[in-house]
């Protein structure tokens, strides 16, 4: 008989109405198994001081375990593009677990391949092969090696701040020593060149360069957008040099910049392509890779030598194809458009009354970067506006910014709720409410770490008088302790943010990208009013097609002029 450290649950994770009497325990329970069984110091400090798990998602929307609802500007990182839990996606989803889940590996996998010849019709030039695997950093990987297979060179050329993933091989293109220097050596030939600089990369290429992998616009770096025609030079460079190009789409592609793919700005056609995020509609994970046939031609001697258990599963690939069907059909690519030069707008109009806290606005489509005068004043801002019911989140590489990257659903009302919030958490911090909030942050965080201390004691297993007593006593000692440190901290953090928000110094890390100058209010204005005319308002019914046989895959042609009507 098999013997565990402790008694195993084996009753599954129970689903339960908003309403249920057991609806905050199993929100206690969550909480407990977080803090002892993942990582906790990854663990989102603000949801966990606050006790909120979530437990629903519709639209746009979260809703806690409390019953709070959270207008979504993250959008958990770009993988809900279609909006959460779209009906026409769980559909097609429920629709395949009637009939194959895991594909057999042996027998052709018709869904993988309709899904391959959906892609090839949408994406610009002549990609035409795919490989399916389960993420982004897997995309990456898979072309850093197709890029070396194919030419027989080793060397990459990446970009400053640029993020391209966790594993090995995307994280040496990734561009930030902090991430990279704690798992050294990493893979030999990655070389980093300043994003947005054409010189800086023409002079690190050399006769063993292989490829340049580049993001369109950088995400983690702090949603950085390139002067225009910076990714043109790019893919002329490399033609000169005859190298490849990979573009990192994985957060840029699937509507979110305004086109279906964030390379159709410049008419960009790029040798290999990586996709995943919102490609799976918010469902199910999903990544690939795709390349021209003159490139996949290397892959075909040992169809092995690059393979996945998991990739291209019925599952991912049937959420996958019904996202690109959602897209089209609902002009989602044109209403990012649309509803980015809106919010932009009303973003660059709170620059203009708040230029000592907003130092800049920028981003293309629904996919924006909102960059303030200190790192405290980001972190201030994002508690506030949590507590007010909209969630958003900072960007890896630009610790002064966060990222605005909701659903492409989003309507101009719901825009004006997050505007609102935000002009709200300004006045109060202008107010001179700063300091208050972020004591507020800073006792959260403290809670935090004596809940972490206190609870394993505390469910580990059922305790003595005298134990809880102790408990009682350890409690109370972490509360005073908590009490005296945010005092201390208030006080502190009172004195040293008030110059820094006075003054409105600069003290982040230097933006390195040449960043596009912004709009005139009439040039935004008038694509607005030019967008509004093409832009159909998104499905909400959220009827099904019949089931039935697929469609045979449309031509690129005609699925190109469907994005853009």
């Amino acid at each position: 008989m098999a013997v565990y450290k402790k008694d195993v649950q084996t009753k599954r994770f129970p689903l339960v109405e908003r309403n249920s009497n057991h609806y905050q325990e199993i929100a206690s329970t969550a909480l407990s198994n977080s803090i002892n069984h993942l990582n906790n110091a990854y663990s989102q400090k603000l949801s966990g001081a606050e006790g909120a798990v979530e437990f629903r998602d519709e639209g746009v929307y979260t809703y806690d375990n409390k019953g709070r609802r959270y207008l979504d500007c993250l959008g958990g990182y770009g993988i809900f593009n279609v909006g959460h839990r779209h009906p026409r996606v769980i559909e097609a989803v429920k629709m395949q677990l009637d009939q194959v889940c895991l594909h057999s590996q042996e027998l052709i996998n018709p869904w993988s391949a309709h899904l391959a010849s959906q892609l090839a019709a949408i994406t610009p030039g002549d990609l035409q092969y795919s490989f399916f695997c389960n993420s982004g950093s897997e995309a990456v990987e898979g072309a850093i090696k197709l890029a070396r297979l194919y030419t027989g060179k080793t060397e990459i050329i990446s970009t400053k701040n640029a993020y391209h993933g966790v594993s090995m091989g995307a994280l040496s293109a990734t561009g930030r020593d902090v991430f990279r220097k704690p798992f050294a050596p990493l893979l030999n030939g990655f070389s980093h060149v300043e994003f947005g600089n054409i010189e800086a990369m023409e002079a690190a290429i050399n006769e063993n360069t292989a490829a340049v992998i580049l993001e369109p616009i950088q995400g983690e770096g702090g949603i950085n957008v390139p002067s225009e025609g910076y990714l043109r030079k790019v893919r002329q460079l490399t033609e000169k040099h005859n190298i490849l190009l990979i573009l990192d789409e994985v957060q840029t592609g699937m509507g979110r910049t305004g086109r279906m793919f964030a390379c159709e700005h410049e008419s960009v056609v790029p040798d290999i392509l990586c996709l995943a995020k919102a490609l799976g509609g918010g469902v199910m994970p999903i990544g690939c890779f795709m390349a021209s046939a003159k490139i996949w031609k290397v892959l075909e001697p040992n169809p092995t030598i690059h393979n996945s258990t998991f990739g291209g599963n019925p599952l991912a690939c049937s959420a996958a194809s019904a996202c690109i069907e959602v897209l089209l059909d609902e002009h989602l690519p044109a209403r990012a458009a649309l509803m980015g030069n809106y919010f932009m707008r009303k973003l660059n109009e709170l620059k203009e009354r708040y230029p000592e806290r907003i130092f800049d606005v920028r981003g293309k489509g629904l996919l924006i970067g909102l960059e303030f005068t200190s790192k405290d004043l980001r972190e201030a801002v994002q508690v506030e506006l949590f507590h007010r019911g909209v969630i958003v989140a900072s960007t890896l590489n630009s610790n002064c910014t966060f990222r605005i990257e909701p659903p492409l659903i989003i309507t101009e009302s719901q825009i004006n709720f997050m505007i609102d919030a935000l002009e709200s958490v300004l006045i109060d911090i202008g107010s001179g409410r700063l300091e208050e909030l972020q004591a507020l942050a800073a006792e959260q965080e403290l809670i935090q770490q004596d809940v972490a201390a206190i609870e394993p004691l505390s469910i580990s297993e059922v305790l003595s008088d005298s134990e809880t007593d102790m408990i009682i006593d350890e409690i109370s000692v972490a509360k005073a302790r908590l009490r005296r440190r945010v005092r201390a901290s208030a006080s502190a953090t009172a004195k040293k943010t008030s110059s820094k928000v006075a003054g409105a110094r600069r003290v982040c890390e230097p933006r390195l990208v040449p960043v596009r100058e912004s709009r005139t209010k009439s040039n935004s204005q008038s694509n607005l009013d030019s967008a509004k005319k093409k832009v159909a308002k998104p499905n909400k019914t959220g009827k099904k097609k019949s089931a039935g046989k697929k469609d045979k895959p449309k031509s690129k042609a005609s699925y190109r002029a469907k994005t853009r009507n």
